[in-house]
Protein backbone atom coordinates (compact mmCIF):
# COMPACT_ATOMS: atom_id res chain seq x y z
CA UNK A 1 0.00 0.00 0.00
CA UNK A 2 1.41 3.14 -0.96
CA UNK A 3 0.83 6.81 1.09
CA UNK A 4 -0.85 9.37 -1.42
CA UNK A 5 -2.16 12.79 -0.91
CA UNK A 6 -5.17 12.74 -3.42
CA UNK A 7 -6.45 16.43 -4.63
CA UNK A 8 -10.30 16.49 -6.53
CA UNK A 9 -11.81 18.95 -8.38
CA UNK A 10 -15.18 19.69 -9.74
CA UNK A 11 -17.23 22.10 -11.98
CA UNK A 12 -19.53 22.49 -9.13
CA UNK A 13 -18.71 23.49 -5.71
CA UNK A 14 -21.49 21.30 -4.28
CA UNK A 15 -19.85 18.23 -5.53
CA UNK A 16 -16.83 18.45 -3.49
CA UNK A 17 -18.87 18.13 -0.51
CA UNK A 18 -21.13 15.25 -1.77
CA UNK A 19 -17.74 13.41 -2.66
CA UNK A 20 -16.59 14.07 0.75
CA UNK A 21 -19.61 12.46 2.44
CA UNK A 22 -19.18 9.68 -0.04
CA UNK A 23 -15.40 9.04 0.50
CA UNK A 24 -16.27 8.66 4.11
CA UNK A 25 -18.64 5.72 3.11
CA UNK A 26 -15.96 3.87 1.09
CA UNK A 27 -14.12 4.15 4.09
CA UNK A 28 -16.74 3.25 6.10
CA UNK A 29 -17.45 -0.21 3.83
CA UNK A 30 -13.16 -0.45 3.94
CA UNK A 31 -12.98 0.49 0.26
CA UNK A 32 -10.80 3.11 1.25
CA UNK A 33 -8.07 3.72 4.04
CA UNK A 34 -8.80 7.34 4.66
CA UNK A 35 -6.30 8.87 7.13
CA UNK A 36 -7.38 12.45 6.76
CA UNK A 37 -9.58 14.72 4.41
CA UNK A 38 -10.78 17.84 3.86
CA UNK A 39 -13.55 20.35 1.70
CA UNK A 40 -10.85 23.33 0.92
CA UNK A 41 -12.28 26.18 -0.47
CA UNK A 42 -10.55 28.92 -2.25
CA UNK A 43 -12.06 32.29 -1.11
CA UNK A 44 -13.17 34.73 -3.98
CA UNK A 45 -12.83 37.95 -2.50
CA UNK A 46 -9.39 38.50 -4.13
CA UNK A 47 -7.44 37.71 -0.93
CA UNK A 48 -6.83 34.22 -2.36
CA UNK A 49 -7.22 32.32 0.89
CA UNK A 50 -7.72 28.54 1.62
CA UNK A 51 -9.86 27.70 4.51
CA UNK A 52 -10.80 24.13 5.23
CA UNK A 53 -14.68 23.55 5.18
CA UNK A 54 -14.89 20.22 6.22
CA UNK A 55 -12.39 17.71 8.11
CA UNK A 56 -12.39 14.31 8.63
CA UNK A 57 -9.91 12.69 10.43
CA UNK A 58 -10.95 9.05 11.40
CA UNK A 59 -7.17 7.66 12.79
CA UNK A 60 -7.79 9.33 16.11
CA UNK A 61 -4.83 10.64 16.42
CA UNK A 62 -6.26 14.17 17.34
CA UNK A 63 -4.25 15.84 14.35
CA UNK A 64 -6.84 18.76 14.01
CA UNK A 65 -7.36 20.45 10.83
CA UNK A 66 -4.27 23.10 11.68
CA UNK A 67 -2.12 20.29 12.62
CA UNK A 68 -2.54 17.42 10.38
CA UNK A 69 -0.97 17.48 6.73
CA UNK A 70 -3.71 18.91 5.37
CA UNK A 71 -3.67 22.05 7.76
CA UNK A 72 0.14 22.25 7.36
CA UNK A 73 -0.54 22.49 2.90
CA UNK A 74 -3.66 24.85 3.46
CA UNK A 75 -1.27 26.77 5.84
CA UNK A 76 1.32 26.67 3.22
CA UNK A 77 -1.11 28.65 0.85
CA UNK A 78 -2.38 31.71 3.00
CA UNK A 79 1.26 32.48 4.32
CA UNK A 80 3.14 35.26 3.07
CA UNK A 81 5.25 32.45 1.06
CA UNK A 82 2.77 32.32 -1.70
CA UNK A 83 2.55 35.53 -2.28
CA UNK A 84 6.37 36.04 -2.40
CA UNK A 85 6.54 33.00 -4.68
CA UNK A 86 4.20 34.80 -7.03
CA UNK A 87 1.49 31.57 -7.02
CA UNK A 88 -0.97 33.65 -7.35
CA UNK A 89 0.12 35.71 -10.24
CA UNK A 90 -1.38 35.33 -13.76
CA UNK A 91 0.12 32.26 -14.68
CA UNK A 92 -2.03 30.10 -12.14
CA UNK A 93 -4.78 31.58 -12.05
CA UNK A 94 -7.05 31.24 -14.31
CA UNK A 95 -5.24 28.91 -16.33
CA UNK A 96 -6.73 25.65 -14.53
CA UNK A 97 -8.39 24.36 -17.15
CA UNK A 98 -5.51 24.32 -19.61
CA UNK A 99 -3.71 20.81 -19.45
CA UNK A 100 -0.40 22.00 -20.02
CA UNK A 101 -0.97 24.47 -16.73
CA UNK A 102 -1.98 21.03 -14.62
CA UNK A 103 1.39 19.16 -16.26
CA UNK A 104 3.82 22.08 -15.53
CA UNK A 105 3.12 22.49 -11.86
CA UNK A 106 5.43 21.51 -10.13
CA UNK A 107 4.60 20.93 -6.32
CA UNK A 108 1.13 20.14 -4.85
CA UNK A 109 0.86 24.15 -3.77
CA UNK A 110 0.78 25.24 -7.53
CA UNK A 111 -1.59 22.61 -8.39
CA UNK A 112 -4.04 23.35 -5.89
CA UNK A 113 -3.89 27.03 -6.81
CA UNK A 114 -4.08 26.48 -10.24
CA UNK A 115 -7.17 24.12 -10.02
CA UNK A 116 -9.31 25.20 -7.23
CA UNK A 117 -9.98 28.37 -9.01
CA UNK A 118 -11.35 31.48 -6.74
CA UNK A 119 -14.77 30.97 -4.98
CA UNK A 120 -14.25 26.73 -5.85
CA UNK A 121 -14.11 24.03 -3.63
CA UNK A 122 -12.19 20.98 -3.80
CA UNK A 123 -11.06 17.88 -1.86
CA UNK A 124 -7.76 16.66 -0.67
CA UNK A 125 -7.58 13.56 0.73
CA UNK A 126 -4.41 11.39 2.40
CA UNK A 127 -4.91 7.91 1.73
CA UNK A 128 -3.64 4.60 1.62
CA UNK A 129 -4.10 2.83 -1.84
CA UNK A 130 -3.11 -0.42 -3.30
CA UNK A 131 -6.46 -0.56 -5.64
CA UNK A 132 -7.10 3.31 -7.12
CA UNK A 133 -10.23 1.75 -8.60
CA UNK A 134 -13.03 2.33 -5.87
CA UNK A 135 -11.52 6.23 -5.45
CA UNK A 136 -11.83 6.83 -9.44
CA UNK A 137 -15.22 4.96 -9.58
CA UNK A 138 -16.56 7.28 -7.56
CA UNK A 139 -14.47 10.76 -8.00
CA UNK A 140 -14.45 10.29 -11.95
CA UNK A 141 -17.09 8.62 -13.43
CA UNK A 142 -19.82 9.24 -10.51
CA UNK A 143 -19.45 12.34 -10.12
CA UNK A 144 -17.01 13.67 -12.92
CA UNK A 145 -14.23 15.34 -11.16
CA UNK A 146 -10.41 15.17 -12.02
CA UNK A 147 -7.87 13.58 -9.69
CA UNK A 148 -4.02 13.77 -9.32
CA UNK A 149 -2.09 12.04 -7.10
CA UNK A 150 0.85 13.12 -5.26
CA UNK A 151 3.33 10.53 -3.08
CA UNK A 152 2.93 11.22 0.42
CA UNK A 153 6.97 11.46 0.94
CA UNK A 154 6.79 14.35 -1.33
CA UNK A 155 4.41 16.33 -0.21
CA UNK A 156 6.14 16.10 3.33
CA UNK A 157 9.50 17.33 1.37
CA UNK A 158 7.53 20.22 -0.31
CA UNK A 159 5.98 21.40 3.08
CA UNK A 160 9.34 21.03 5.16
CA UNK A 161 10.94 22.97 2.36
CA UNK A 162 8.37 25.63 2.18
CA UNK A 163 8.49 26.06 6.06
CA UNK A 164 12.33 26.53 5.77
CA UNK A 165 12.09 29.29 3.25
CA UNK A 166 9.40 31.16 5.10
CA UNK A 167 11.97 31.12 7.90
CA UNK A 168 14.74 32.22 6.61
CA UNK A 169 12.58 34.48 4.58
CA UNK A 170 11.87 35.97 7.46
CA UNK A 171 14.86 35.79 9.81
CA UNK A 172 16.24 37.67 6.05
CA UNK A 173 13.49 40.47 6.52
CA UNK A 174 13.93 41.03 10.37
CA UNK A 175 17.69 41.27 10.02
CA UNK A 176 17.22 43.94 7.24
CA UNK A 177 14.74 45.97 9.12
CA UNK A 178 17.04 46.08 12.43
CA UNK A 179 19.70 47.11 10.71
CA UNK A 180 18.11 49.70 8.91
CA UNK A 181 16.52 51.20 11.79
CA UNK A 182 19.43 50.64 14.45
CA UNK A 183 20.46 54.40 14.67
Amino acid sequence: MEKRVIVVTFEENALAYQAFSEAKKLYATRQLKVEQMAVVKHSEDGEHKFSIEDFFDPTGSNATTTGGIIGMIVGVLVSPLAILLGWFGGSLIGASKDAKELSTAKNIFEHLISQINEGNTGLILIVEEDDNRPLNELMMNQLGGSIHRFTFEEVESEIKHAKEVQDETSASTKENWMARHKK
